[in-house]
């Protein structure tokens, strides 16, 4: 997995608990077939030492989607994405979405940006990451 394209991001200050942050990229990412049925995940200690976190807390976030059935524990692999995963139609990864844009939204207003400052922002990200 140390060639995947895949990022991960921790935001430490926005009141979601980290392991949280993790599960939700998770989700994310298979809702969105970025990370398919089969593709194991990073391992934990790859994971916590990207991310400059604790191990037990990669360990947390892994064991949740695991009891939440999106992964699976493959004796001396590590996690992987399960078969039965669901993905999510369009409408429901939309949704998903909906509430993290109104976060951000929320506090481009509350730095004073008007829409055109935060749509800026916006499309300055998406030309970062990769289609």
């Amino acid at each position: 997995m140390a060639s995947s394209p895949l990022r991960f991001e921790i935001h430490p200050s926005s009141g979601m608990p980290i392991y949280r942050q993790i599960m939700a990229q998770v989700r994310a990412l298979v809702a969105g077939g970025k990370l398919s049925a089969g593709e194991l995940l990073p391992s934990v200690r790859q994971m916590a030492g990207e991310l400059e976190i604790n191990m037990m807390t990669v360990s947390k976030a892994y064991a949740r989607l695991e009891a939440e059935g999106v992964v699976e524990r493959v004796r001396g692999k590590g996690m992987r994405v399960r078969e039965s995963s669901p993905h999510g139609n369009t409408a429901e990864r939309k949704a998903d979405l909906r509430q993290h844009v109104e976060a951000m939204v929320t506090r481009g207003r509350q730095l004073g940006l008007t829409d055109e400052q935060i749509q800026a922002v916006v499309k300055s990200v998406l030309k970062e990451w990769p289609s």
